[in-house]
């Protein structure tokens, strides 16, 4: 039975209800009026959308959480279900899933998600290896990272999104944006929530994004992101982006099109669920044509400034 069909119906009420009662969406950007030679002037100019960011302490300190700063490697894929469940988060599948040896790729040369792998679409096969050694220590700890009040502290933050010039696309980019590019990563949460554990920076958090987007099938419409570690994009409920782990910055792209299960003109949720577990690096970047609205933010019971 196909779960997410049969929710379908559900997050489309849901959806319906938010833009009718104008329930938290976004207010567009300014238009570009000055990019008067700029074909996408009559685009928003950047639109803001708000996260949810849960601190943890991590698994070497005392009273730690056992899935944070206590693993390295390489991107691995399949540690999730391919489906959210009933509240619309995600689900463990596999405590090692399996190590991204090298990308696949479609047709244009991008990474892609190699469930969504398709030769008749012209993508390029890549490389898959076995995994022994864990990434999750089990589906209960897993289920904590993007819930409030167990083992947990949250906030909300704004991620805005700019039109790149002459061009229908939409970037956030922590390396160059502030106020991450002064703090050298994404690290929204520095001295706040758990704290820094006397490090630079805090770096056992977890992000959360839910947005909505219309699907305008044959126009190409994309939605890219690169970082680390963990990120996962769902369009509609089904995982689109896989990039699970502890590794360096990766990226994956996905093209709406190939997706079977959209209906042209339909409102669609996309839901990011991206974790930062290891002290090295934190990047996070968006690049995307789809135009985002905020339904409500991801709740957090216990926000904190």
């Amino acid at each position: 039975m196909n779960t997410a069909t049969n929710r379908r119906p559900r997050l489309f009420a849901l959806i319906t209800a938010g833009v009718v009662g104008g329930l938290g969406i976004a207010a567009p950007g300014l238009i570009d009026n000055q990019a008067t030679n700029d074909p996408f002037a009559h685009l928003p100019q950047s639109f803001s959308v708000s996260a949810t960011v849960r601190d943890f302490i991590p698994f070497n300190l005392s009273g730690g959480h056992p899935d944070f700063e206590r693993w390295t490697g390489n991107v691995r894929v399949g540690l999730l279900a391919n489906e959210l469940d009933d509240e619309g988060k995600p689900v463990a599948a596999s405590l090692t899933g399996q190590t991204l040896t090298s990308d696949f790729r479609d047709a244009q040369g991008q990474p892609i998600n190699p469930a969504l792998y398709d030769p008749a679409l012209g993508d390029t096969p890549g490389t898959l290896a076995a995994a022994s050694e864990p990434r999750i220590q089990s589906e209960y700890s897993f289920s904590q990272w993007y819930r409030d009040g167990i083992n947990s502290a949250a906030t909300s933050i704004p991620i805005s999104l700019r039109r790149i010039p002459n061009t229908d696309r939409y970037i956030f980019d922590s390396a160059v944006d502030e106020p991450y590019a002064t703090r050298g990563g994404f690290f929204p949460i520095d001295n706040a929530l758990y704290g820094n554990h006397g490090a630079s920076h805090n770096f056992s958090f977890t992000t959360e994004l839910e947005t909505l987007f219309q699907f305008n099938k044959g126009t190409g419409q994309t939605f890219k992101f690169s970082g680390d570690d963990d990120v996962w994009v769902f369009i509609g409920g089904r995982l689109v982006i896989d990039l699970g782990g502890v590794h360096s910055a990766r990226t994956q792209t996905i093209n709406l099109d190939r997706l079977s299960w959209l209906t042209d003109g339909e409102t669609y949720s996309l839901k990011i669920f991206h974790a930062e577990r290891h002290t090295t690096q934190s990047n996070f970047k968006i690049e995307t044509t789809l135009q985002l609205r905020q339904l409500s933010a991801p709740a957090a019971d216990a926000l904190a400034d």
